[in-house]
């Protein structure tokens, strides 16, 4: 038997069964929106405030109880109109448009109040990217932190940090885990649950390598592979949803792993749940996180 067919033999195939038997916390019936957990998103950029708004709402749809956002000050405006639920805090920026690292201060103030961190969707500047996360991830301990888009560079090519010390979850598709382990691209098509599951040990972190099929593996070794969804999740801010409601889920007490299994599934069905109504090209990133809600009504009932 092969590399990866021994690799993927052993992973759990993530089908209805999966999830029921892997319920998400649930809330108290008289329990208030702090009893749902609590989300800090850290993204966006005054070239992409967009980014910030979809993963922000994917949060809430995802059952967040509490929404924080933290973005660039030139944008502020314009996303805490787009998101009346959210507090929402100016961050200082560089000239290149990122987050500026003594902003590092302002959000540290913050984490001792909320349950899940995001941190990526849309910023820009990597090296300032890379530098502010490098900094805040001294003072993070107990949340989730999930890493999307530029602010996985933190792990590589140059990395800033080597391991992560607290539960942490990076969402790469094949050519952004090329870009950050320095390796190929198509060896990594080739052998997708081998390349996911090697990042996880080297970065003691849950890493969710998207495509057709998903593989998420954990640092320990286990290994879930999700194949469903459809062509038209291929869409400009898709992920930037996907990383959203595993923030969302985790905020609410899942696990990392707990967190990425489901957010892979539900982000996926809710992709098949639009191309069922509307074909499967055309429907945007932005329709995602509105089915959330009622695919996770019908698991918990």
């Amino acid at each position: 038997m092969s590399a990866r067919s021994v690799i993927e033999s052993r992973s759990v195939e993530v089908d209805d069964a999966c999830l029921r038997g892997w319920p998400l916390p649930q809330p108290e019936a008289d329990g208030d929106k702090e009893e749902r957990g609590r989300v800090l998103v850290i993204a966006g950029s005054r070239e992409m405030p967009g980014a910030l708004i979809l993963a922000a709402n994917a949060a809430l749809n995802a059952g967040a109880g509490k929404l924080t956002v933290a973005t660039a000050a030139s944008v502020a405006r314009l996303v805490a109109t787009a998101l009346p639920e959210a507090r929402v805090i100016e961050l200082a920026e560089t000239e290149a448009g990122g987050i500026a690292q003594s902003a590092v201060e302002r959000v540290r103030e913050l984490l001792p109040r909320v349950d899940a961190v995001l941190i990526g969707p849309g910023m820009q500047d990597e090296p300032a990217v890379c530098g502010f996360c490098a900094d805040l991830l001294q003072h993070l301990t107990t949340p989730v932190l999930v890493l999307d888009a530029a602010a996985m560079a933190v792990v590589g090519p140059t990395p800033s940090i080597g391991t992560f010390s607290s539960p942490t979850v990076l969402t790469p598709h094949a050519g952004e885990l090329a870009h950050l382990t320095g390796g190929d691209k198509e060896k990594i098509c080739q052998q997708p649950a081998q390349a996911a599951s090697s990042s996880a040990r080297r970065w003691n972190a849950v890493v969710a390598l998207k495509g057709a099929t998903t593989f998420i593996a954990a640092p320990e070794g286990s290994l879930w592979r999700h194949a469903g969804g459809n062509v038209g999740l291929a869409i400009s801010g898709s992920g930037d949803v996907l990383a959203g409601v595993i923030a969302g889920l985790a905020s609410r007490g899942a696990s990392a792993e707990q967190a990425t299994v489901w957010g892979v599934a539900l982000h996926a069905r809710a992709g098949e749940r639009l191309a069922a109504r509307s074909g499967p090209l055309g429907y945007l990133a932005r329709d995602l996180s509105a089915e959330v809600p009622a695919l996770m009504g019908k698991f918990a009932n």
